[in-house]
């Protein structure tokens, strides 16, 4: 039998519902519910995936990879999709901050990169 795994980023966010509701109306997510009054963590699912979003107004607690790490230009989450210039036209058509288009790249993907509305960035991959 196959193994099957999967995985969930979990990232701090200042504003819980707005941040949701970000990757509902932005990114085509779409999420269940919001966990605790005042909401204080979500999971937001699309194709297969959930990122978990979880409530922390803290300065400093959002923390996206690349301000660790500015010059590697590293990503918080890499996603692979069917059809990464699909997504990209869908992602500008909702006015998302694009970061970079979609090309071709050495390791076998074509894939863009998107920062959401806390920073982190995304990238989102087609298996070439």
């Amino acid at each position: 039998m196959k193994e099957q795994w999967s995985v969930a980023p979990f990232f701090h966010v200042a504003d819980l519902v707005a941040s949701a509701n970000y990757y509902r109306d932005k990114l085509g997510f779409r999420y269940d519910r919001l966990w605790n009054d005042p909401p204080s963590f979500a999971m937001v699912k699309r194709g297969g995936i959930i990122i978990m979003l979880s409530l922390n107004e803290e300065p400093g607690a959002s923390r996206p990879n690349r301000t660790v790490d500015p010059e590697g230009g590293a990503w918080d989450a890499y996603i692979w999709v069917e059809d990464a210039d699909a997504l990209h036209a869908e992602f500008q058509a909702q006015g998302v901050t694009v970061v970079r288009p979609p090309r071709d790249q050495e390791y076998g993907c074509r894939d863009f990169e998107i920062d959401d509305m806390n920073g982190y960035r995304l990238c989102f991959g087609a298996t070439l």
